[in-house]
C-alpha cells in the first residue's frame, strides 16, 4: 500500500506572482529518509467546453509563451475568486475571451494537470446552446482570435497535432465521453 510522505518543514523560496514555489522536507514512510521536494501553487483551472446549437465548439487561437507557438484551443482561464464555482468562473471566462454565452454550465470533470511537481485542478465545464452576445474582454497579456470548429473536427485536429495543449486535449476527451454516454443528448 502506498502511503503519505509525512511533511517535515516546508518554505517559500520563490514567489513569481502567478505561482510561488515552496521546498518541502519530505520522509519516505518505506525508508525513512528524508527527500527535498519542490511543488509549485497556482491557482485552479477552468476549460470550457461552449457548444454552439450548429453541434461546433467555440474554440481560441492565441499565442503561448511557453512553447512560443500559437495553439488552437477551447476558452480558458484561472479560477481568480476563492471558492468561486468552476462554472461560474467558465462563463465569465467564456464571455471575456469570445463574447459566446449560453445556458448554464455543468462540471463535466476534474484533473490534476501534473501532481509530481503542481498543486493545482483544472476543471472542464460544458456550456451548450453558446451564441455570441457581448463584445470580447482580453486580459492586457493575451490576444485571441475565436474559431468556430465543427465537433466531428476535433478528433483529426487531436490526432494532426492541431490541438496540442494537454489539458486541452483531457478537455475534450471529458466531452467525448459525455457524448458516448447512453442516453446522452
Amino acid at each position: 500500500m502506498i502511503l503519505p510522505w509525512p511533511c517535515k518543514s516546508k518554505i517559500q523560496v520563490g514567489d513569481f506572482r502567478i505561482f510561488t514555489i515552496d521546498r518541502e522536507v519530505k520522509t519516505s514512510p518505506r525508508t525513512g529518509e528524508e527527500h527535498d521536494f519542490f511543488v509549485l501553487n497556482t491557482r485552479n483551472w477552468v476549460n470550457i467546453i461552449a457548444l454552439t446549437p450548429r453541434d461546433e465548439l467555440v474554440m481560441v487561437e492565441q499565442f503561448r509563451q511557453g512553447t512560443n507557438t500559437v495553439e488552437l484551443e477551447v476558452p480558458g482561464g484561472v479560477m481568480e475568486h476563492s471558492g468561486e464555482a468552476p462554472e461560474i468562473t467558465a462563463a465569465r471566462e467564456l464571455r471575456e475571451e469570445t463574447g459566446y454565452e449560453g445556458g448554464p454550465g455543468r462540471l463535466l470533470g476534474e484533473i490534476f494537470p501534473n501532481p509530481a511537481i503542481m498543486n493545482n485542478r483544472a476543471y472542464t465545464v460544458l456550456i451548450e446552446n453558446c451564441e455570441p452576445r457581448h463584445p470580447t474582454e482580453f486580459d492586457p497579456g493575451e490576444d485571441l482570435v475565436t474559431r468556430l470548429v465543427p465537433v466531428k473536427d476535433i478528433p483529426g485536429l487531436v490526432l494532426s497535432g492541431q490541438i496540442r495543449h494537454a489539458i486541452v486535449v483531457v478537455a475534450l476527451y471529458y466531452f467525448e465521453m459525455q457524448r458516448r454516454r447512453p442516453g446522452a443528448d
